[in-house]
């Protein structure tokens, strides 16, 4: 019994941490995209299981992978990162109300995504600039990640649902 306690207090093994020069750096990757492809996304996020897998298997799986990042899929959430969409998960985060996501992307100039997620958030001017200075696609997409959101906010503030 005694030995068991005594255990309790011995040293655990160091875990190593990585320095900043020890960090593999990933170059950030360029968001630019067709209008049929944002549309095809919108399908995807909207649960169009046929355009999410389309999006995966002709080179665009991190549209494919932002779709399960938007349900909050961590996994997905950690790729994003790791793979060159910093830019991507800083915008579903700040559509989360994330005040720091929010703030990087001001800080790095991602104008657009800045407004969407502000829009989907819940900000009117942000949803108004969006839909009044943006193309139709833009629009249909953000529209498409708000209902998402929406719901998935609904969902968890639900006092009726056992969780």
């Amino acid at each position: 019994m005694l030995s068991k306690l005594l255990a309790m207090f011995k040293k655990k093994k160091k875990v190593h941490i990585p320095s900043d020069k020890e960090k593999k750096v990933v170059p950030m990757k360029a968001l630019d995209y067709p209008p049929k492809i944002l549309l095809a996304w919108a399908k995807a996020i909207e649960g169009e299981d046929e355009f999410s897998e389309w999006l995966k298997f002709n080179g665009f799986l991190e549209l494919h992978t932002a779709c399960s990042a938007i349900k909050l899929n961590t996994k997905a959430r950690d790729w994003l990162m790791d793979n060159g969409y910093p830019h991507l998960l800083a915008f579903i985060q700040a559509s989360e109300g994330d005040k720091h996501a929010d703030a990087w992307l001001d800080r790095n100039k991602f104008k657009l995504l800045l407004n969407m997620a502000r829009a989907i958030d819940g900000d009117n001017e942000a949803y108004q600039w969006v839909k009044n200075s943006q193309s139709v696609d833009i629009y249909i997409l953000m529209v498409a990640i708000k209902k998402i959101k929406d719901q998935i906010e609904d969902f968890n503030n639900d006092p009726h649902v056992f969780k």
